[in-house]
């Protein structure tokens, strides 16, 4: 046999034994006449002890970094413990070894702690995977699932797959479209989620459903976007709202308390989502710290009695006014607030400044306003704010809707600055009550803010097909956010065919395109649907917040890069005229 033990499982209860191992050589440590060799497999590290006896066949074949080894000898107490790592208490003397293959030398460190980049990395996944840090994430990845699995089937959910080759019906991100070789100028879509699918297992009677599936958009990437990524989907029938938060708040508290120990007892916080929007500037609030918005302008009422006797430009011209009371940073220096004013005049932010008033200590207000507000001003502003003495007041005014996300931005960049977003402090919520419609201005319509098959609340269900109620319907739906961000959502679906058609009316589709892109979901309506709603999960955003990190890269095996490549497959590529004439393809020339 190639190995009797892992490289991580040795303990002081195993001295005297004979053991194998085999592994891949970490570092090499020569001291005169004996040699320390550290052997890493998936399961850890021991470290080898060569004497003088087998060190003239290590002069003669030096193993080197990466070298893959066989390893026999007697388990012994070593005399330098190293208590970082389990089998830091014992050391295998060496008796006989064997290369069983040999390694370039990696373009990176294999450690810990890398030197590499993350294109070198990613070219070299398969070197990059080896380091403890992936293995840790990959092992974290794998107990979510399990967790996940393991929750669900006590529930009675079944696991039921579903088709990869579906039917283009282009609704929000852009498809991946496949090319049918038996099927001339025709094509499959990769789907976007398998939300047709798993109401149509409602139809078929198939209660409780659920999936860890791949799912494809062709979107612009970012931290914690791949253009295949995975969720935990799931769908229940004869549910609603409230039967849908307890089963998966229970989902989450059981995955808590499995992978990471920490026991969630209270229910999970419920927000509604204009209360997010108005206290935190977007629908996946933080919690974790306070720092609410406060609006001190809105719709062209002022809030705060103190801006009406102001004679600021800036402030009378803008749409909105919104402030935020960081505390303790009353402090900062002139040096700390000029680079929070450079911070916000980046363009990914947009603003052209901001405001800030200083709550000192003995009482006194000092701002970079002050010659258009006197003390009495300043002081109604920071009551008006919640601010206290040793507080700084910031305030950005604008746009509505530039200068509401450009404030959300900066609390929580005042939240990192204050060491306020723990990522050991976990702080769920629900997010209720969203809009049903929102209204692209570019093309004039009415589009769906989760997806067309999201039912209104019951009693709104008679607006439906009156236009000038759309922007007041409130969806069925729901998201379950985590630290800041959204790692779930979901909804109570339509089940009745003529409800159906009318959202596909609402959003500009007539009933000859409704009938070609969801004939089937319509025909399937007419056969008995049960009432049923569903949620699904950003798993690998799950992962990556369970491991502290927010990208979640690091927590694919094998992810794209930002430009959505595979630099290590070199991927997408082109394909040879052959395939192309197969496909009845036309390649379009540069």
């Amino acid at each position: 046999m190639y190995r009797t033990h892992t490289c991580g499982e040795l303990r002081i209860a195993n001295a005297g034994s004979e053991v194998t191992l085999a592994g891949w050589v970490q570092t090499v440590r020569k001291f005169g006449s004996i040699t320390f060799v550290d052997l890493r497999d998936r399961y850890g590290i021991t470290q080898m002890l060569f004497n003088e006896s087998l060190n003239s066949r290590l002069d003669e074949t030096p193993l080197g970094r990466e070298y893959v080894i066989q390893v026999k000898g007697k388990v012994v107490e070593r005399s330098n413990k190293n208590s970082k790592i389990p089998t830091g208490d014992v050391e295998v003397e060496v008796m006989d070894f064997a290369i069983m293959n040999m390694a370039s030398t990696p373009p990176f460190t294999i450690e810990e702690e890398t030197d590499g980049g993350d294109e070198l990395r990613m070219k070299y996944r398969y070197l990059d995977l080896r380091r403890p840090t992936l293995r840790r994430n990959l092992e974290l990845r794998y107990k979510v699932n399990r967790s996940v699995r393991n929750y669900l089937d006590t529930q009675g959910f079944w696991d039921i797959e579903t088709p990869f080759l579906i039917k283009s019906t282009p609704e929000g991100a852009r498809d991946f479209v496949v090319p049918s070789r038996m099927n001339e100028g025709q094509f499959y879509a990769l789907p976007q989620s398998p939300q047709t699918f798993k109401q149509l297992l409602m139809v078929s009677g198939y209660d409780k459903y659920y999936q860890i599936v791949k799912c494809f958009r062709d979107e612009d990437l970012r931290a914690d976007r791949q253009p295949e990524f995975t969720q935990i989907d799931c769908e229940m029938s004869f549910v609603e709202q409230e039967d849908i938060l307890q089963t998966f708040e229970g989902l989450f508290k059981h995955v808590f308390r499995d992978v990471k120990g920490v026991e969630i007892t209270e229910a999970f916080p419920r927000m509604t989502w204009d209360d997010a929007m108005w206290h935190y500037g977007n629908d996946k609030p933080d919690i974790r710290f306070g720092m609410k918005l406060k609006n001190l302008k809105a719709e062209g009422r002022v809030h705060a009695e103190v801006l009406n006797a102001v004679d600021f430009k800036v402030f009378a011209e803008a749409e909105t006014i919104l402030a935020i009371a960081v505390p303790g940073a009353g402090e900062y220096t002139r040096k700390q607030l000029d680079e929070l004013t450079e911070w916000v005049k980046r363009p990914q932010i947009g603003m052209t400044g901001v405001v800030n008033v200083k709550c000192n200590t003995d009482g006194t207000y000092k701002s970079s306003v002050d010659k258009f507000f006197n003390e009495q001003q300043l002081n109604d502003l920071a009551a008006f704010c919640g601010a206290n003495a040793g507080d700084l007041i910031l305030i950005l005014a604008g746009k509505e809707t530039r200068t509401r996300k450009a404030m959300s931005e900066l609390r929580l960049e005042m939240g990192n600055r204050l060491g306020l977003r723990n990522p050991d402090d976990y702080k769920p919520l629900w997010v209720i009550d969203f809009p049903l419609f929102e209204h692209d201005e570019e093309e004039n319509r009415w589009v769906a803010r989760h997806h067309p098959f999201t039912s209104p609340k019951p009693e709104q269900i008679e607006w439906m097909g009156n236009p000038d109620k759309y922007k007041e319907i409130k969806a069925n739906a729901y998201d379950i956010v985590l630290n800041g961000t959204e790692i779930g959502g979901g909804s109570i679906r339509i089940f009745q065919r003529d409800l159906q058609e009318k959202m596909f009316a609402a959003l500009g589709m007539d009933k000859e395109e409704a009938q070609e892109k969801f004939g089937f979901l319509l025909g399937a309506f007419e056969y008995g649907a049960p009432p049923h709603g569903g949620i699904a999960f950003g798993f690998d955003r799950l992962c990556a917040l369970l491991g502290g990190q927010e990208t979640i890269r690091d927590f694919i095996a094998f992810p794209k890069n930002n430009a959505g490549r595979d630099v290590m497959l070199d991927a997408p590529s082109a394909i040879d005229d052959k395939q192309l004439d197969e496909l009845q393809l036309i390649q379009k020339k540069a």
